[in-house]
């Protein structure tokens, strides 16, 4: 039994690793999108909030916040927010910047 619930725990912990992996690789694109269409140096981006909750459609998953920092001119940054429910974007902030 003991083997059991090991493999399990081990299943899941797989399982949401995946789903974490997915879920940056999706905001890196979407944040390299947003610095295109700005016509603005992507140079960082970092997930400041995980958690499993209840989505927008009624089921269970991970919501996420990721912030990503934007250059315009080579000299200021800015940061501008992405928000994710599992691997779609929810919300986008983008703060007034420089051209």
């Amino acid at each position: 039994m003991f083997t059991l619930w090991m493999l399990m725990l081990s299943a899941a912990v797989i399982y949401f690793f995946w789903q974490n992996r997915k879920i940056a690789e999706a905001a890196w694109l979407h944040a390299e999108n947003q610095a295109k269409q700005l016509n603005v140096q992507l140079l960082s981006i970092a997930c400041t909030k995980r958690r499993i909750g209840i989505l927008k459609n009624g089921k269970p998953g991970i919501k996420s916040q990721f912030l990503f920092e934007f250059s315009s001119d080579g000299e200021t940054k800015y940061q501008g927010e992405l928000e994710f429910e599992d691997i779609k974007l929810v919300n986008s902030t983008i703060p007034p910047y420089r051209m």
